[in-house]
């Protein structure tokens, strides 16, 4: 795929995704962190969305995010089902299921992850209120 189709197809996942952020979620900060995500993909040696329908990549990127920032507990504002996820692309869950997970194997994700986590999970880190001291001990802050 030439860098011109790429950049087409990447800008087609992430208008899909900021319409579902924006109609669905009602969150743009979900919106910047899926351009984010799509954008940190197409400069990978072998761009993943280079194969596949723009909707899978898109729900998968969502998903994706979605498994990291905890957008599937009902407790939590945005929340969204995997369900709805998926009635929105018009995408199958063990499909988009199965993109999701090599998104988040590519690019080494986990809840907490620095790069792609909301400001609310940032601030619900349990994990940040500790450091590694020069000793090599963990320490509280």
């Amino acid at each position: 795929m030439d860098k011109e189709k790429k950049l087409e197809k990447q800008q087609q996942i992430i208008n899909l995704t900021n319409a579902f952020c924006s109609e669905v979620l009602k969150d743009d900060e979900y919106a910047a962190l899926a351009q984010k995500m799509v954008q940190k993909l197409g400069r990978k040696r072998n761009v993943p969305f280079e194969t596949g329908k723009t909707e899978i990549w898109a729900a998968a990127v969502i998903h994706a995010l979605g498994t990291i920032n905890f957008l599937f507990d009902k407790s939590l504002q945005p929340y969204a089902s995997v369900a709805q996820i998926n009635e929105y692309f018009g995408t199958k869950q063990s499909t988009v299921g199965n993109k999701s997970k090599e998104i988040r194997e590519m690019l080494n994700l986990s809840f907490w992850d620095s790069e792609f986590s909301t400001a609310t999970m940032e601030d619900s880190n349990p994990f940040a209120k500790f450091t590694m001291s020069p000793e090599g001990l963990i320490v509280f802050k």
